[in-house]
């Protein structure tokens, strides 16, 4: 069975930054494309961001660019979200998910339905 499991949110200052991680087990890591998600409160889910399998096409949405990366490292099986300037809108629970596929075109979507395998989430708070 697949789990991703996200680590390093928490509590942080407006101004602040976190990375997030999440690593995957029985899941080969380098066959698919990852994302992170984030759900705000009151709020639907929506994806913020996606890499493909080789770390070399990542997208973002337009809330977060230039403010937040996705990197990955396929030998320890782990893609990170690295956070900086964050603000109290920034304050969510974060998913991270692994998508049905190496990454393509579609991945620019962020489409929840193209992601088979999601971890718990961790709550990321950010106070004003």
């Amino acid at each position: 069975q697949v789990h991703l499991v996200e680590s390093g949110g928490g509590l942080v200052q407006a101004g602040g930054s976190l990375r997030l991680s999440c690593t995957a087990a029985d899941l080969n890591f380098f066959n698919y494309a990852m994302g992170w998600f984030r759900q705000a409160p009151g709020k639907e889910r929506e994806g913020i961001s996606g890499i493909n399998w080789s770390g070399t096409m990542t997208y973002y949405v337009d809330s977060v660019k230039g403010r937040f990366t996705i990197p990955r490292d396929n030998a320890k099986n782990t893609v990170y979200l690295e956070m900086a300037s964050l603000n109290p809108e920034h304050t969510a629970i974060y998913y991270c998910a692994a998508a049905s596929g190496y990454g393509g075109g579609w991945l620019k979507r962020l489409a929840e339905a193209d992601f088979a395998y999601w971890g718990q989430g961790t709550q990321v708070t950010v106070s004003s």
